[in-house]
């Protein structure tokens, strides 16, 4: 008996330090999906450096008290799964939510990103949002652009005075 409780103690302490620790973190409803899914869904994840699990609610309930977190607890109702993200706070939300897209059986609940509860509908803003990559992207080309429109104007001056340096000499 003693050492079903460790184990629960242990898996509660693990829920926690993942909440805790991970940048993003996604509950879903899996209801309806199949094996192949599930596997799928888990694959892709796991690509992403993502990492997702199936706990007991009350457990899961235990963890959220042990790190303050216990407005998650009204979401941890039904099978429940956690999508962990510890690097990237958005990348579990955008597998999940393009996953969902395909499969309607999966349902997002809500989520926690950095450090803050958020609904579903934040959860799938986010997903929409550009990855950091093209964040960056879109951030250099905008700092690219004045530099390549003095280099136009300057390029179109030289062209202009080469022109009238030749029809002066003509």
């Amino acid at each position: 008996m003693g050492t079903a409780l460790e184990q629960k103690k242990q898996i509660v302490e693990d829920i926690a330090t993942k909440l805790r620790e991970s940048k993003g973190t996604i509950l879903v409803d899996y209801r309806g999906l199949d094996v192949a899914a599930v596997t799928e869904l888990r694959k892709q994840l796991r690509e992403a450096g993502c990492e997702f699990k199936v706990y007991k609610n009350t457990l899961a309930r235990r963890a959220t008290q042990a790190i303050d977190l216990t407005e998650l607890d009204q979401y941890l109702v039904g099978p429940t799964a956690m999508a962990f993200s510890p690097e990237d706070a958005i990348a579990a939300a955008k597998i999940l939510h393009k996953f969902a897209k395909d499969h309607e059986e999966l349902e997002i609940k809500a989520g926690v990103v950095e450090g803050q509860i958020v609904t579903k509908e934040k959860v799938e803003e986010l997903a929409d949002l550009p990855s950091r990559e093209g964040l960056l992207a879109m951030l250099l080309s905008v700092l690219q652009a004045p530099v390549r429109n003095f280099a136009l104007v300057v390029k179109a001056v030289a062209e202009k005075k080469e022109e009238a340096g030749e029809q002066a000499q003509a």
